[in-house]
């Protein structure tokens, strides 16, 4: 996978999976921009990373700090060619306890911050007739989650974004894609009771939980000119999980 010629922005990044992301399309020879909403973090990342890498803060829930962030990122390093909308938060409860604020925070930046974004970055991706577009969605947007209504909303909201979208910009040699991990070992996931991760352990037919690496592989893939006919198809990177 030859990525040498590409400048890929990787919201999210400064740990998990965004960062497997991040390296693996490094090593493919993209340049690569780290995104989180601590600018140091961000670029002591970009640093370990890679020599073709900056690290720039971005708040998805902020509409000005999407906007001055893009601006600074084409500034410094021109326009995208690769966009993965990797970044999300969850606000878990019961639904009979979610709040308004807990149903909009989650909405604004799983759901409203793509979009701001992508509408930034899709320009630049007109312009030259190229570009990789991918959402990474979850396996709770397909199979919802108890305390996750608001979140699996928005996973399941990007899958039509993501179709939507595939179509509307594949006569600009744009594709969009989108990929659904199963149960991944990361931050987020390792808040998680011992007796609830045995559960969800019964139903992944691989026997174990995935690593952020078994889906940056397929991201990469997907930036990669072997992907060229592929467009509004959802990957999932489960194990097989029912």
């Amino acid at each position: 996978m030859d990525l040498s010629d590409k400048k890929a922005l990787i919201t999210g990044s400064t740990r998990g999976i965004g960062r497997a992301i991040a390296e693996y399309l490094a090593k493919a020879g993209a340049f690569v921009v780290i995104t989180g909403r601590d600018e140091e973090r961000a670029q002591q990342v970009a640093k370990s990373i890679s020599d073709k890498a900056i690290g720039v803060a971005m708040d998805l829930s902020d509409p000005d700090s999407i906007r001055s962030a893009y601006e600074r990122i084409e500034k410094e390093v021109g326009p995208m060619d690769i966009l993965i909308n990797n970044a999300g938060i969850t606000k878990d409860k019961l639904f009979i306890r979610m709040s308004l604020e807990d149903w909009e925070e989650v909405i604004k930046v799983n759901l409203t911050g793509t979009f701001l974004l992508t509408s930034l970055v899709v320009k630049g991706m007109l312009k030259k007739r190229w570009g990789r577009i991918i959402n990474i969605s979850s396996v709770v947007g397909f199979m919802g989650n108890v305390g996750q209504v608001n979140y699996s909303a928005t996973k399941s909201a990007l899958l039509g974004f993501t179709k939507s979208l595939a179509k509307e910009l594949a006569s600009r040699n744009i594709t969009v894609n989108a990929i659904a991990p199963g149960f991944i070992e990361t931050d987020m996931t390792a808040v998680l009771s011992e007796d609830l991760k045995k559960e969800y352990l019964k139903n992944i037919p691989l026997q174990r939980f995935g690593k952020p690496e078994d889906v940056a592989g397929v991201v990469a893939f997907l930036c990669s000119s072997m992907a060229d006919y592929i467009t509004g198809e959802v990957i999932h990177v489960n194990g097989g999980m029912f």
